[in-house]
Formats: C-alpha cells, sequence, structure tokens
C-alpha cells in the first residue's frame, strides 16, 4: 500500500511565511501610518507581533494535541464537547470558513492587482477586478495536485519571496536617515482616546499582515511528525516574520518620510523609486506579485481542506468529501473555493481586510483562546503533545487582544458580524432541528 505524501517542518513553515509574506505589508504600511498620523504607528506593529506570538501558541498546544485536517473545526468540537456546544461552535467556524476563506484568499488577489496597476497604470477598474479572479483560478489549477508537488511550489516560491524582503531591507539599511523614522508629529503619544483607537486600528491592520502563522494546522494530518512539527512551524513563523515587518518598516520609513509614505498606493515601488530611479520600482513591483500570488496559493490551500474535514463529519455536503482517484487531494473542496474567492474580488481591499479579522475573532479566533483552557482542564490531550508556557497567561493575553482590536474596529463591522454570528446560529438551529439533533434530541455519549 503506498504511503501518502506528507509535509515536513520546511514545507510547513514556508507555507505559513507564504501566507504571511504576501502583499500585505507592501500595501498596508501606509494605512497603518494614516491610522496613526506617523511614525509611531510601529507600536501596532510591535504589539501585533506580541498578539500573534501569544495566539500562536494557542494554536500550537491545539494543534499538536489533534493534528488534522481542518484544525479549528476538531478543537472546537472536542473542546466544547462533540455532544453539545461543541457542534455549534464547530458548525460556526465552518460556518465563516465557508464565507471568509474565500474573502482571504480574494484579500491577496487584490492587493495583487494593486501592484499590476503600478506597472500598468492604463488598466481601469473592471480589468483589475477580471485579473484578481484570474489570479484565484490559476492557483485553484495549480491546488489541482498532490501535497507533496504543492510542497515543492510553496518552498520555491518563499524563497523568491525572502529574496524580495532581503532587498527591501538591504536598500534602506544602506540608505538610512535615523531622523526620518523619529520625526514624529506633536502629540504623537498623548495618551488619549484617539491614540488608543489609532492604536487599535494600526494593530488590526499588523495582525492581518502577520495572519498566516497557523496554515499548517488546517493541513494536520499531512505534516510529518506533527506534535513537534506543527507548534515548531508556528512559532518560527511568527518570529522570523515579526522581525522581517520590524525591521522592513524601519527601513522604509528610513527612507521615505512618512507624510509621503501615508499617501502611497505602491510603498515599496515608491521607496524603490525614492533610491534608484523607476527601474528600481518596476522590479520591486514584479517580485511583490509573486509574492502576492503565493500568499493567495497558500491560504487557498488551507482553507480548502475545511470543507472536507466537515463533510467527512457529516457536517458539510458530502461531495465535497471526495478525493482525487490519483492525488488523493479533496478536489471538490479545491475548485469551491477557489471559484467563491474568485466572486469575492469584487470587494475593495480594506473592506475585505476589516470584516475578516472582526468576523474571525468573534466566530473562531477568541472561542479558540477558551478552547485550549477548556481542553486543559480536561487533561485530554496526549501526553508528548506540545504544551505552552505560563500556561494560561498566552491564552488570556491574545483573547484580550482580540477584543480589544474589535471594539475599535468600528460599530459597522461589529454590527455586520453581529449579524453574521446571528445567522449561523439560526442555520444551526434549523438544521439540527431537522435532523433531530442537538439540542432538539438527546445525543448518546
Amino acid at each position: 500500500m503506498e504511503v501518502p505524501a506528507k509535509v515536513g517542518f520546511w514545507g510547513a513553515t514556508s507555507a505559513n511565511v507564504l501566507n504571511m509574506i504576501g502583499v500585505g505589508p507592501f500595501l498596508t504600511i501606509p494605512l497603518a501610518l494614516a491610522a496613526m498620523g506617523g511614525p509611531q504607528a510601529m507600536l501596532g506593529w510591535i504589539l501585533g507581533a506580541f498578539i500573534s506570538l501569544c495566539d500562536g501558541m494557542v494554536w500550537s498546544e491545539l494543534g499538536s494535541a489533534m493534528p488534522c485536517s481542518g484544525g479549528p473545526y476538531e478543537y472546537l468540537l472536542q473542546a466544547f464537547g462533540p455532544h453539545s456546544f461543541g457542534r455549534l461552535f464547530s458548525f460556526l467556524f465552518l460556518w465563516q470558513a465557508i464565507v471568509l476563506g474565500p474573502i482571504s484568499i480574494a484579500s491577496g488577489a487584490v492587493g495583487f492587482t494593486q501592484y499590476a496597476g503600478y506597472l500598468l497604470p492604463s488598466i481601469h477598474h473592471a480589468g483589475l477586478v477580471a485579473m484578481a479572479a484570474a489570479v484565484c483560478l490559476i492557483n485553484t489549477w495549480l491546488l489541482y495536485r498532490d501535497i507533496r508537488s504543492i510542497s515543492h511550489i510553496s518552498i520555491g516560491i518563499a524563497v523568491i519571496v525572502m529574496a524580495s524582503t532581503a532587498w527591501i531591507i538591504g536598500t534602506g539599511v544602506t540608505h538610512f536617515h535615523s531622523a526620518r523614522v523619529f520625526d514624529f508629529p506633536r502629540g504623537a503619544f498623548h495618551l488619549d482616546h484617539g491614540f488608543f483607537a489609532g492604536l487599535g486600528a494600526s494593530t488590526l491592520i499588523a495582525l492581518y499582515d502577520y495572519g498566516g502563522y497557523y496554515n499548517v494546522c488546517l493541513i494536520g494530518d499531512e505534516v510529518v511528525a506533527p506534535r513537534r512539527t506543527i507548534p515548531r512551524s508556528i512559532l518560527f513563523s511568527i518570529v522570523v516574520v515579526a522581525g522581517i515587518y520590524l525591521v522592513m518598516n524601519i527601513s522604509i520609513l528610513g527612507v521615505l518620510p512618512w507624510r509621503e509614505a501615508m499617501h502611497s498606493q505602491a510603498i515599496v515601488a515608491d521607496f524603490m523609486v525614492h533610491v534608484y530611479g523607476r527601474a528600481g520600482g518596476t522590479w520591486i513591483a514584479v517580485l511583490i506579485l509573486i509574492a502576492s500570488f503565493g500568499s493567495v496559493f497558500a491560504i487557498l490551500l488551507g482553507y480548502s481542506r475545511i470543507p472536507y474535514a466537515a463533510a467527512l463529519e457529516g457536517q458539510f455536503f458530502s461531495v465535497f468529501g471526495r478525493l482525487h482517484a490519483k492525488g488523493r487531494f479533496p478536489y471538490v473542496s479545491v475548485l469551491g473555493m477557489g471559484i467563491c474567492s474568485a466572486a469575492a474580488c469584487l470587494f475593495s481591499l480594506q473592506s475585505l481586510i476589516t470584516a475578516l479579522i472582526v468576523t474571525q475573532t468573534l466566530l473562531q479566533f477568541a472561542a479558540q483562546c477558551v478552547a485550549v483552557i477548556l481542553l486543559r482542564r480536561q487533561k485530554r490531550e496526549p501526553a508528548d503533545s506540545w504544551r505552552m508556557p505560563l500556561f494560561p497567561m498566552p491564552a488570556l493575553i491574545a483573547l484580550s487582544g482580540w477584543v480589544y482590536i474589535v471594539c475599535v474596529s468600528g460599530a459597522r463591522y461589529i454590527v455586520v458580524a453581529g449579524m453574521f454570528l446571528l445567522a449561523g446560529v439560526t442555520i444551526f438551529l434549523l438544521r439540527a432541528r431537522q435532523r433531530a439533533d442537538w439540542p432538539f434530541a438527546r445525543v448518546a455519549a
């Protein structure tokens, strides 16, 4: 019998890094600067890194204890009870993933078109939307194959991404002016409502850019030695990418004045033009297109496994549980997620980012912080699984961080996410009643 191909530490880490270092930081630096009105926006990147590290420990412990496809679906089901509230929470994860998965994928594709627009400024809006949809569909075709080929593609694109960031950082270091980095506006650190609202907004942007360190958890049963590989790849990815982002931000702000940078549509290209002229901007834009294309690839890989895992559990349409006869990959799930992501490219990047983070927090991230505490108390984790240090402080810090950024995100997004949550609960209850399932019937233990 043939042994299924699996992903090792470097393949898992490259998938995480690709998910994290996409087009996000190359587009969102101006948004963070505008949120806080100056280079003090670096505080948002630092706070975002700290929250990500704490939340990464939550994912690491859960992923190590339950390495499986779909990751959080199983974590929430087991932590809150497979015969009670776990059914609701796991369904809500599936509910948000089916909609937010395409949104997350589309955000990378829409970002791709912004740098494509820098290179081809004559393309109109409809053309850019069509281009973003094409990026999603091409990646769907690339993922229509076995996991070993996917691992090789991930590593190759990750090398290009890291080389691009190294060029950006190297350019910034060799042309650095410290006076520009510390050119804070008057009242920059006045601790009033505006400061904390701006800090929350910049942290939300940073968390979007850091997001993806958990990608390996979505393909847990396709990982070599998962109880050790999953936490190592998650924490290593966070530390490496956080360091890259912080140094890259400082490098760019040390060359490009922040008052100019906060209005840029393609900040890294403008940064390179400042140093090398138009040719430098063109070359870096091409490399960023590769990075953003790679992020769409990695995100689609992870999210395509969620409907598949749910279908195996009988919680979603059974057709999504089908595997390709030769490649043994969930081809229906890959196709469905790819097509939906192409449709989501109709929305703006900023709307996609905020909706993504706020809804994920309310329906998944906060619940996982509680789930890891419940599992510890239930003492159901395998003896050889990874455990976070200083438990439960990292989980509580992560939970507090998620609540903070939701509170400052704006009432409109909270209301939309709340309505989305209510719709998910309603659908779950209607479905449970139709099937005489929990909470309308006693389920045997």
